[in-house]
């Protein structure tokens, strides 16, 4: 067979390169592994405010990879013609979660493998993927730094404060401090022991303290 012959199928031998069977299957499980990394996103998000969209996103791209590489693996000229397309697109879309684009590359991937007729490999790696997902993201909040606001009327109620609260937490870090006349405002990064927060009702009775607040900090935002 010489260079030119590869170009010279014709129009039904490109329709039956690749099986209905095949291409069914690749599409049931592609939509099945799709929707798992959908779940696992939506179990695992932390961003500010969840976008149901993105979740879509990845069931339907993992499905489109799966038909780009079936028709690419099936003929020679598309598969050329793909390439070119593909190069010319930009996506300007911006990933404000670094997890995001594990997400993505994940479903490309998982189309990819599926697409390739790899099944067990997509399905025991997509499920292997997942539980690590769920295991390291979802760790006990404890963990994650805390920024403490404090209002205290003087410098006798702010050094009490900070004792107190040296003593109930692992570690605490005045991040800033804001005086004036009659007040005095802190913001002091923390690491709890564990789940407890009883220290913040303990911290707003004390003299001197006017207020008490506890949020959790990413270091993207505080919610």
């Amino acid at each position: 067979m010489t260079f030119s012959d590869i170009f010279k199928s014709s129009f039904l031998e490109n329709v039956t390169s690749v099986s209905l069977l095949d291409m069914t299957l690749a599409l049931i499980l592609a939509f099945g592994t799709g929707m798992f990394i959908f779940l696992v996103y939506k179990k695992t998000y932390q961003g500010v405010l969840y976008s149901s969209s993105f979740g879509t996103t990845l069931v339907a791209l993992t499905m489109i990879t799966t038909v780009v590489i079936l028709a690419v693996t099936s003929n020679v000229v598309l598969s050329l013609g793909m390439v070119g397309a593909l190069s010319i697109v930009r996506f300007r879309t911006a990933i404000k979660e670094p997890l995001d684009i594990a997400f993505l590359f994940w479903a490309i991937a998982d189309g990819i493998v599926l697409a390739a007729g790899l099944l067990p490999l997509a399905v025991l790696g997509s499920v292997l993927i997942g539980m690590i997902l769920l295991i390291f993201v979802n760790r006990k909040a404890h963990y994650n730094p805390y920024i403490v606001v404090l209002s205290c009327m003087d410098s006798a109620a702010e050094k009490g404060a900070k004792a107190l609260l040296e003593s109930q937490v692992q570690r605490c870090i005045v991040k800033s401090k804001t005086a004036t006349k009659g007040s005095v405002e802190l913001n002091l990064e923390i690491r709890m022991k564990d789940d407890n927060t009883d220290f913040i009702n303990a911290l707003s009775e004390m003299d001197g303290i006017t207020s008490a607040v506890l949020v959790s900090y990413n270091g993207d935002y505080m919610g």
